[in-house]
């Protein structure tokens, strides 16, 4: 698999690289700044951009703003954020720009080497995989009532996991119920929250946004 890096620091920017080719993956180039990764992106063509949040010169959101640009030029570009902070809006907006392939991670996950290449291999495999802090901090933090508020507390964790990017039959495992009973969850899930099939988006993503909304 072919993968770009945009990561300002050059320790971690190394690190990426080194992990990512010692587990037969090709860096195409590994950059630390936003018009770098566009221009490494357009010549590459890789499968996955590997992109920090914060880039120079700036260093606030200029990563996901080059991200979020690579995704509108190439839609079938993977992309996986990693932020060294706890960023609930940069998630949701990462996932607005499209229903596959997206993933959001803090720092600290890359210091676990196998979690790191498996979001590395989901999202590039077009799944949505979000870091569980960040799912967590949401579920703490979220205010007022909202349509995701009227859940029963199984629905929530059902819905907590897919917001991890988990598929049914991971749900399923983790919660010790059959796969059928997840189904039925998230069907509950859809109607409560209003996501009927005539919606043209995924209604899987569409759910997930609702979850990280506060």
């Amino acid at each position: 698999m072919r993968i770009v890096i945009a990561e300002d620091s050059a320790l971690l920017r190394e690190g990426l690289v080194q992990i990512l080719e010692k587990f037969g993956h090709q860096v195409s180039a590994a950059v630390d700044n936003g018009p770098s990764l566009l221009a490494a992106v357009r010549e590459h063509r890789p499968g996955i951009a590997v992109v920090d949040v914060r880039l120079p010169p700036g260093f606030r959101d200029e990563g996901l703003r080059a991200a979020l640009a690579l995704r509108a030029e190439f839609p079938d570009l993977a992309v996986l954020v990693l932020s060294q902070y706890l960023e609930a809006d940069y998630a949701a907006e990462l996932l607005e720009c499209g229903s596959a392939g997206v993933g959001y991670l803090l720092k600290d996950r890359v210091g676990d080497v196998l979690e790191f290449l498996d979001a590395v291999r989901r999202v590039a495999g077009g799944e949505t995989v979000i870091d569980p802090e960040i799912v967590r901090k949401l579920l703490r933090s979220r205010r007022g009532r909202s349509r995701v508020q009227e859940l029963t507390p199984r629905e929530t964790e059902v819905l907590e996991l897919m917001a991890e990017g988990r598929s049914n039959s991971a749900i399923a495992g983790t919660l010790v119920v059959s796969q059928a009973a997840v189904a039925k969850h998230i069907g509950n899930i859809f109607d409560k929250l209003g996501l009927h099939t005539r919606d043209t988006d995924h209604r899987r993503v569409l759910a997930v946004l609702a979850y990280l909304r506060r």
